[in-house]
């Protein structure tokens, strides 16, 4: 069950609980769901109860109570939790839960974590005119600020917002070097504040310019906005001190094993990754002195931080896209691929080893591995090559 699925389980059992009389409201357009926080169990929370109280004139621990046995016999729901004031701490079937993440991001493609729908609906008194909110992203005469802004617009747009960058000044080398393109440039009116104004780049000969397109924009989006960010060749060495070069290697060791699984004769399903054949290297991946991740030693299966990290993605470009935090994306995509590059390994057959079930499942995870990271490196503006 991925979390788009959960959120609308959530909201079949709150319809449930209205259908039977036990609430008395008007079941939401949306239920959020999320990692738990502090004092939370299970795989997933969601505070649903306690925005249902006050419409339901019930304490929010009265109204959770209510939900619980609706989710308990929900398929891939093993166990619902009470906590705090009301939270719903859902645990999921780990099986069939994975499962159904893999298909549901191999489905979605590179769209995967985008809104289904616009921020907003339409207009009841005008069903011809959609009623979505326009965001209005200004940002001043500096290089990193359009840079953020620009990828600010694209997380906002993948939520279904609409969206419009302007910018008091572009040099042609930023359009020309990194890609970067605005809606408007020039002075705009008062009643039009700068609202993008992260730390600026360090001044320099070249500065973000000199790293290029790919390593330029990750040198000036990986950093939170309120850090300045280091513009030298760090960014350019292949070796796993790298974040980018780690990212993009994932990837390309992700469509490496879809490339030689072809030559092997057997392609991905979804299923189970665990069963017999090829083992799970067990160990820390690191980097050789000709920056090629290796890994050493035996450590535990990472599929579950995989999954983890891969059923995170959709709230990860929700959360980026309303802070308007590219950062938060690129660090994601860190994560992912530090989950992901001790898995890769075990994908395809060893030796004499004929492909199994395991192995055609163990694809699916590494192709939804790249399709993540594709994606996501597709919204800060960056390459993502299939050899590298």
């Amino acid at each position: 069950m991925t979390p788009v699925e959960l959120s609308r389980t959530v909201l079949h059992a709150v319809r449930r609980a209205v259908d039977a009389g036990e609430l008395s409201v008007s079941v939401p357009e949306r239920a959020v769901v999320a990692p738990p926080g502090p004092g939370g169990c299970g795989d997933y929370a969601t505070s649903i109860a306690l925005q249902l109280a006050r419409p339901a004139g019930q304490p929010p621990l009265k109204v959770a109570e209510v939900l619980r046995p609706h989710l308990l016999g929900a398929d891939g729901i093993t166990d619902v939790v009470l906590t705090g004031p009301g939270f719903l701490n859902i645990r999921l079937d780990r099986g069939a839960s994975g499962v159904g993440l893999v298909r549901e991001i191999l489905r979605r493609g590179d769209r995967y974590g985008y809104a289904d729908r616009p921020d907003r609906p339409d207009r009841p008194d005008r069903p011809d005119r959609p009623d979505r909110r326009v965001v209005q992203l200004h940002c001043p005469y500096e290089l990193r600020a359009v840079v953020v802004a620009e990828v600010a617009a694209r997380l906002l747009r993948s939520q279904g917002a609409l969206v419009r960058v302007s910018a008091e000044g572009v040099e042609p080398a930023w359009t020309s070097v990194l890609g970067v393109v605005v809606d408007a440039v020039g002075r705009a009116p008062a009643e039009l504040p700068v609202n993008v104004r992260p730390v600026p780049a360090p001044a320099g000969p070249a500065g973000a310019l000199a790293l290029g397109r790919d390593a330029g924009r990750w040198a000036l989006l990986h950093p939170a906005a309120h850090d300045r960010p280091r513009v030298g060749d760090q960014h350019l060495v292949q070796r796993e001190s790298n974040p980018l070069f780690r990212v993009r290697y994932a990837h390309a060791r992700a469509r490496a094993a879809t490339r030689n699984a072809a030559d092997l004769g057997f392609t991905a399903e979804p299923g189970p990754v665990a069963g017999s054949g090829s083992g799970t290297p067990t160990g820390p991946v690191t980097g050789s002195d000709t920056g090629t991740p290796t890994v050493t030693t035996p450590l535990a299966d990472p599929a579950p931080e995989l999954l983890a990290a891969l059923a995170d993605h959709p709230r990860v470009l929700a959360a980026a896209a309303d802070h308007r935090a590219p950062d938060r994306l690129a660090r994601h995509l860190v994560t992912v691929a530090d989950a992901a590059l001790p898995f890769l390994p075990t994908v395809l057959p060893r030796g004499g080893e004929k492909p199994s079930a395991a192995h055609r499942a163990r694809l699916a995870l590494a192709e939804a591995v790249g399709t993540v990271l594709a994606g996501g490196l597709a919204l800060l503006g960056i390459d993502a090559p299939d050899h590298l």
